[in-house]
């Protein structure tokens, strides 16, 4: 079952799972898709743990001790989501030992509330970091104005980071510069490099959605040519920004100094539009030093069906261009697209994270002792 998950990892592109639940550690699971899916890392966002805590499947005991103490809702989630992400992280510690530190991660995300915040956000990735206490942890930060400066402060503390909601190329070299600063602020700050690491999470397939609906509405034969090529074009474009700054003289003198580059990694991977083939974004977003973060339908597709054919991004960055230029000759706006695409993805996150104060709260007051 899982030949072409050997063949994707074989290219150089690291397996993650986007997906994390206390069932998935307690039952071995996580375990068991390390040792036979080739899985290497795991990322949350506010999404998932929303998910996985409102099913209160094993949570349970952990909550009702949260409300013996009375703790506020807001405490009782930090401490549940960083219990699972510490758990998560022990598992991978081999995979993160084997090597050296590039793998075997767990992404946990700051607060979404703060994505406008710079300091706030600061605040928050040196208390996560602290609070889940382990080396393979990556603090998410999302790559939102407020969220670059926040990047280089993090990274300049040492801390590792997975920079989220990437959309648009300008953006993306936005974040390798937030990164690079912060390796400079690391360096000048007399750090060991070599210990920290980030990826940037470029997301995918939300792209397709949004412009195959505006190229929908074109309606023309050109339009319907285009669909199911934009998030693709995007992202192998990104690939080609990675290659560009990552060969420069500024990465030159950090890579020097045993920085380690930042990995681009193709996040939102499942495939939303059923006339697409389902392993589209993994079949064809192939190139050494990549993640791949797939939920678990996706990573059972791939090992059942994936067709892993070698280098699918290397040569094919004029006809993305091409795809990208010919949108806008429809008259469908890149910019506006990946702006509304960010803002959306922050009011997702938070959305996600006000239902999970919710829900946490209404376990709470359920499992609460009665006084006396």
């Amino acid at each position: 079952m899982t030949d072409a998950l050997k063949r994707l990892s074989d290219e150089g592109v690291a397996i993650w799972l986007d997906d994390l639940s206390r069932k998935r550690i307690t039952s071995g699971n996580l375990a068991e898709l390390i040792d036979q899916s080739h899985v290497v890392g795991v990322t949350t966002n506010p999404s998932i743990f929303q998910k996985a805590i409102s099913s209160g499947d094993g949570y349970e005991q952990q909550v009702s001790d949260l409300a013996a103490r009375k703790v506020t809702v807001e405490e009782a989630i930090r401490m549940i989501t960083t219990a699972d992400v510490r758990d998560a992280a022990d598992i991978l510690r081999p995979v993160f030992d084997a090597t050296g530190g590039q793998d075997g991660r767990v992404s946990i995300e700051v607060d979404p509330r703060l994505a406008h915040n710079t300091k706030a956000t600061v605040a928050e990735a040196k208390q996560l970091a602290w609070l889940v206490d382990r080396p393979n942890t990556l603090i998410k930060i999302p790559a939102t104005k407020a969220g670059l400066p926040a990047i280089t402060e993090v990274i300049g503390k040492g801390i590792s980071v997975n920079v989220t909601l990437i959309f648009s190329l300008e953006r993306y070299r936005e974040v390798m510069d937030a990164y690079l600063a912060g390796l400079e602020k690391a360096k000048a700050a007399g750090l060991e490099l070599g210990k920290i690491h980030s990826v940037a999470s470029f997301f995918v397939s939300r792209v397709d959605t949004e412009i195959d609906k505006r190229l929908d509405a074109v309606g023309t034969d050109e339009a319907k040519a285009l669909k199911g090529k934009s998030a693709l074009a995007n992202a192998r474009l990104a690939y080609q920004a990675f290659e560009e700054v990552f060969s420069g003289e500024r990465w030159a003198a950090l890579d020097k100094a045993g920085a380690n580059k930042q990995r681009p990694l193709w996040a939102s991977t499942g495939v939303k539009d059923p006339s697409l083939k389902d392993t589209l974004y993994v079949d064809d977003l192939v190139a050494p030093g990549t993640v791949n973060t797939m939920p678990e339908a996706t990573l059972e597709a791939v090992a059942d069906h994936g067709e892993v054919t070698g280098n699918t991004i290397a040569g094919k960055y004029e006809a993305a261009k091409a795809d990208l230029d010919a949108l806008a000759k429809l008259g469908v706006s890149y910019d506006e697209v990946v702006q509304l695409l960010e803002d959306e993805g922050v009011d997702k996150f938070e959305a996600a994270w006000n239902d999970l104060l919710k829900s946490t709260e209404a376990e709470l007051k359920r499992l609460a002792p009665s006084e006396g």
